[in-house]
């Protein structure tokens, strides 16, 4: 869908993102080498992947406190899903790591709300739809992003976009004229929450 507008959210939970997935890496080789090495029965994958998972970690920090990029660890997720299917208990994590892998690019990605004649649309998932109407004030400033919701309800949040005064301007005008067009008989609230919107 072509959208008039869309403001693209910096995702604020790609840090503790990323330290819960190097959290339970981590744990996971710590484990898997506590069992090579408690264990009859020694298995050479099991290194084999403990130390491929340490220097994925590795690279991973590197990466992204020496470099400032931003970085996955679905490989690693998916290798310690390999090496906990070859443990002798709990080869059910395996499926946790899996799914994980899965879900973490979706998980870090920035939220992007398209602005078109009609209707909002967060792209998220699940994807949202509001109504012009929905909304009391919506403003874009110093790249914050306001919404004020009829309900009471105010997102606030920072863009990635650096968007010049002219262009915030042409947004706010754009917003403020869509909101009157599109303003219904509603109650009117008095008081003001600042509850965030998940």
């Amino acid at each position: 869908m072509i959208h008039d507008y869309l403001v693209t959210l910096r995702n604020t939970h790609r840090k503790l993102i990323d330290r819960f997935s190097f959290l339970v890496v981590g744990t996971s080789v710590l484990l898997f080498l506590a069992e090579y090495f408690q264990s009859a029965d020694k298995r050479l994958f099991q290194v084999l992947g403990s130390v491929a998972l340490v220097a994925l970690l590795g690279l991973n920090w590197y990466l992204s406190r020496k470099l400032g990029k931003k970085v996955y660890y679905s490989y690693a997720m998916y290798v310690t899903a390999l090496v906990w299917a070859t443990m002798p208990q709990f080869q059910w994590l395996s499926l946790f790591f899996v799914i994980m892998g899965l879900i973490e690019r979706q998980a870090k990605k920035d939220l992007e709300i398209g602005f078109s004649s009609d209707i909002i649309i967060f792209h998220s998932i699940p994807r949202k739809t509001y109504k012009w109407s929905e909304f009391s004030n919506i403003i874009l400033r110093d790249n914050i992003l306001t919404m004020d919701f009829a309900d009471n309800r105010i997102l606030q949040r920072e863009t990635i976009d650096d968007d010049s005064d002219c262009e915030e301007d042409e947004f706010n005008d754009y917003c403020r004229k869509k909101l009157k067009a599109h303003r219904t008989a509603r109650p009117q609230h008095n008081q003001v929450s600042d509850l965030p919107v998940s």
